[in-house]
């Protein structure tokens, strides 16, 4: 396996990695998690009382991963581009399928709405213009796989188009920009430094784009979230990322609580996705994003291997073709 793949494979795995983590704590508050758990060292089932992730056995990875795969798929089946009405019918089909499993994780309420727009005649183009929640920005690992974030103004559209049919607003597409140019920027070979300042420049482009909805710049609170929790112990630096950062389903949230994750772990991805699922809130989401970012950066050579098993036997989850069919994307969009 040469190394652009072990990195490719390492931002999948390690999306599904983290998504699996947060899958027991998720919509959990922190101090919940410490009751219950004292603190998670490794995957748990769903607790009984949990009423989206119930009854889910240890490993089992949520929707951010699935959505993810769907992306990477139109991806690849569409050349490069995802096609917004294919998207959207795609994603009622997956909800369809989690009713009728008895699942209670379903669409987000930005992607919900959008797509009950698109049901009713909304053009795809006005369905996602009022977009804001993180949904978008979980599922773009693929964009960052599958091209180089440079030159950027070229990328920015590729992850504004994956991201017009639900999240289509300054904030949807900057959240997004964030995330698929970090990891692009691990697959090129980056260390944690580059990705987060591919971060921070990609939100800061993304911004652009989109409708205008009123919120905090995705850019500058990915660096002051990363500041915040800088050489802080880690106990200290999960209560601040709680309480002064957030992990709420909120873009200007939970993006910048997985960058600073991401940074308070070096970029270690075990540490970064177990951080994330002693957070609470949508921490499911979070470590997935820094996962994604720090499986990018370290490969899936450096995941530990006891995890991926564990990853691909729970959920079947076989992620080699879809990591060589981005990358043959990669391929041709660099020339």
């Amino acid at each position: 396996m040469n190394d652009q793949h072990d990195r490719a494979l390492g931002a999948l795995y390690g999306l599904a990695m983290g998504d699996a983590l947060g899958m027991p704590t998720q919509i959990m508050s922190r101090r919940s998690i410490v009751a219950r758990f004292g603190t998670v060292t490794g995957f748990e089932p769903g607790p009984a009382d949990n009423p989206v992730s119930a009854g889910m056995p240890a490993g089992s990875v949520t929707d951010d991963t699935d959505q993810a795969v769907i992306v990477g798929r139109l991806l690849t089946e569409g050349n490069g581009r995802v096609d917004p009405l294919t998207l959207a019918q795609e994603l009622l089909e997956w909800e369809r399928v989690m009713k009728a499993k008895g699942s209670f994780d379903l669409l987000g309420p930005s992607t919900k709405a959008a797509l009950e727009a698109v049901s009713r005649g909304v053009p795809p183009e006005e369905a996602g213009k009022s977009g804001a929640t993180n949904g978008a920005a979980m599922r773009i690992t693929p964009v960052g796989i599958a091209f180089p974030d440079t030159p950027l103004e070229s990328f920015v559209d590729r992850v504004a188009a994956a991201c017009q049919v639900t999240h289509d607003t300054t904030l949807g597409i900057s959240s997004a920009a964030a995330v698929a140019a970090a990891v692009s920027r691990g697959v090129a070979g980056g260390n944690l430094e580059d990705a987060l300042a591919a971060a921070v420049t990609a939100a800061r482009a993304g911004a652009e784009r989109g409708h205008w909805v009123y919120g905090p710049s995705i850019a500058a609170r990915i660096e002051w979230a990363v500041e915040l929790v800088r050489g802080l112990p880690e106990e200290r630096a999960l209560d601040l990322i709680s309480d002064l950062v957030g992990t709420s389903v909120a873009s200007q949230e939970s993006i910048p609580a997985a960058f600073a994750v991401l940074a308070l772990a070096d970029g270690e991805p075990w540490r970064a996705c177990l951080l994330a699922a002693n957070l609470g809130g949508d921490c499911d989401t979070v470590g997935a994003i820094a996962g994604a970012v720090a499986g990018s950066l370290g490969g899936a050579s450096g995941l530990p291997a006891d995890a991926l098993a564990t990853l691909r036997s729970v959920n079947g989850l076989d992620l080699e073709p879809l990591a060589a069919s981005l990358l043959a994307l990669r391929a041709a969009a660099a020339g």
